[in-house]
């Protein structure tokens, strides 16, 4: 796992050296993967590697000309349906561990066609989950949704 932590950059009085080192970092982060973390403390990371291989996958069978948005979002949908399947009928059941197989294929079925459809739309992930996040930081502030299920709405 690749970790880095940064004490502190005052970015108010940018200097040639710590612009350098802003670009730097940011370059190499970019490059290398996109993290998103997860509420157990755990973290997520998609290689841009990852995401050549899907969209290399798709090229070299033809099949960009098949995957207009709609259909693309249609497949996401299907493949939530399925991931959803795993869970269906199992009452009172939360623990996962005997499902993990299925749940690990379907959810990267689901990652695989956002990436796609995100190439499709030519839509750069990282910054559209960005501003879905500062959107949702507003809708949902910590003082009103700590530890609260409501909609935004009904806060």
């Amino acid at each position: 796992m690749f970790r880095l932590t940064i004490s502190s950059i005052n970015l108010t009085e940018p200097t040639k050296n710590g612009t350098i080192i802003v670009l730097f970092i940011q370059q190499k982060l970019n490059t290398f993967f996109s993290i998103i973390r997860i509420s157990n403390g755990g973290t997520i990371m998609l290689k841009d590697e990852t995401i050549k291989k899907v969209i290399q996958f798709r090229d070299d069978r033809n099949w960009r000309q098949f995957h207009e948005p709609k259909d693309l979002a249609i497949s996401i949908s299907l493949e939530a349906a399925e991931l959803l399947e795993v869970f269906q009928w199992s009452g009172t059941d939360t623990v996962c561990v005997d499902k993990i197989d299925k749940i690990k294929e379907e959810l990267a079925d689901i990652i695989n066609y956002c990436i796609l459809l995100a190439d499709r739309c030519q839509l750069d992930i990282d910054k559209i989950v960005n501003e879905k996040l500062s959107a949702n930081e507003k809708k949902y502030p910590i003082d009103k949704a700590y530890g609260i299920s409501k909609k935004y709405s009904e806060l």
